[in-house]
């Protein structure tokens, strides 16, 4: 009998969502980070397989199927008969090895906010975090951020005002609201936070290293005087236009490069994660988590009413070390505590094989970012350790093997 090995390493990417705006996801970390380095060591196969919709509901309509894609790169796999792994990367690693153990020798959860649900972690942390990253690097970054909301507001309301907020921002002649622009700034600290790594990237958007830094740098120029829009505007500008290759910015643009759609979906079903509390320290507009404003989103939008409880009935949630303790098994916890999605993390060893990996400098999922040798020690001795931890479930589970056979 042939035996085949499968390792799930996965990130959990998330919902972020502003009041008044619908959840907004980032997603697809390979195909954009990864690939202008090396298109060897990126060659894949792409298949598909007849996939049955739901597996988990037994009304008929669950029975439909769809056409699946994987994609698969075997260069560099040492083929079964070597019992070589398999190495999966793919939404929810900590409760895929939860739920499927059997074919999981253990997972890589990278900044996996499993503790984002209503009741375990505050609706504040999220953006909590955000404040701190910015206000770290400079508290006048910080003041002129937070003060802009009530400077647009005040400048919408005036004659001529949206217009000279289109001129302030660069925004293209088409279509421009105050709503439309505040997410769109919005839009930009949020995942300039989330993606603050220490070298330069292409996640979301072309970005340099340490963006949050150079945001700020923007900011404090003394060349911008006291215009408090064009301090903004430069920050926003690193975020979308680092490259310079934009004229201006299309706020009716709905398209969807990164296929975030789905994530909209989850979002309104099975992922209700609160994130859009705002204290009166906060980067962002002090606002409140409404549960019941995103239940009319999703019947709005989808006509479905989400289940903010079955994540947490299913996975468990409420004491998660208890839980943990009781049926888990090799998973690594890593965050890097400038990522937003940190504090809904996984922060402490909760058994000899469930481990967390705290990173002080590091953003989301840094850990599986590309190597470079420009990255930082911290970072090399973060990917050390976990490549030592995964070597040893190797070596228990083929001890395992051995013993059974």
């Amino acid at each position: 009998m042939k035996i085949r090995l499968i390792l799930v390493f996965v990130v959990c990417f998330s919902p972020i969502s502003f009041a008044k705006n619908p959840p907004r996801f980032p997603y697809d970390h390979l195909s954009s980070d990864v690939a202008s380095k090396d298109k060897e060591l990126l060659s894949y196969e792409t298949n598909y397989y007849t996939q049955i919709l739901d597996h988990f509901n037994y009304n008929p309509q669950s029975y439909q199927t769809f056409q699946q894609r994987y994609l698969l790169n075997d260069k560099y796999w040492g083929g079964s008969k070597n019992n070589a792994p398999i190495f999966v990367y793919t939404v929810l690693a900590a409760w895929f090895r939860l739920k499927y153990p059997h074919v999981t020798i253990g997972a890589l959860a990278s900044s996996a906010p499993i503790l984002n649900f209503a009741n375990i972690t505050s609706p504040y942390t999220f953006n909590n975090i955000i404040t701190q990253d910015f206000k770290g690097e400079s508290e006048n970054c910080y003041k002129v951020i937070k003060g802009t909301w009530k400077q647009i507001e005040d400048t919408a309301k005036t004659a001529g005002g949206l217009e000279k907020l289109r001129k302030s921002f660069r925004i293209c002649k088409n279509y421009i609201s105050q709503g439309s622009l505040e997410n769109w700034l919005s839009t930009a600290f949020v995942y300039t936070a989330m993606t603050d790594y220490p070298t330069p990237s292409n996640f979301l958007n072309p970005l340099p290293a340490y963006p949050v830094k150079e945001m700020c740098k923007a900011i404090d120029d003394p060349k911008t005087g006291n215009d408090m829009f064009e301090k903004v505007y430069g920050a926003a500008n690193i975020y979308y236009n680092y490259t310079g290759n934009v004229t201006c910015f299309d706020l009716n643009d709905d398209s969807d490069p990164h296929g975030l759609g789905g994530w909209t979906w989850q979002a309104c079903t099975e992922m209700v994660m609160p994130t859009d509390g705002n204290s009166k320290e906060s980067i962002f507009p002090p606002s409140k988590w409404d549960y019941n404003e995103r239940a009319r989103f999703c019947q709005s939008t989808f006509g479905v009413k989400p289940r903010p409880d079955w994540v947490t009935t299913e996975f468990g949630g409420y004491n998660i070390e208890r839980v943990l303790k009781r049926f888990g098994s090799n998973i690594i916890f890593f965050n890097g505590l400038r990522d937003p999605w940190s504090g809904a993390g996984v922060l402490k060893d909760i058994s000899k094989s469930i481990v967390a990996i705290i990173a002080k400098e590091g953003a989301h999922h840094v850990d599986l970012r590309w190597s470079s040798k420009e990255d930082p020690e911290w970072l090399r001795q973060v990917r050390g350790r976990e490549v030592n931890i995964i070597s040893n479930w190797l070596s228990q589970y083929y001890q395992s093997l051995t013993e059974i056979y």
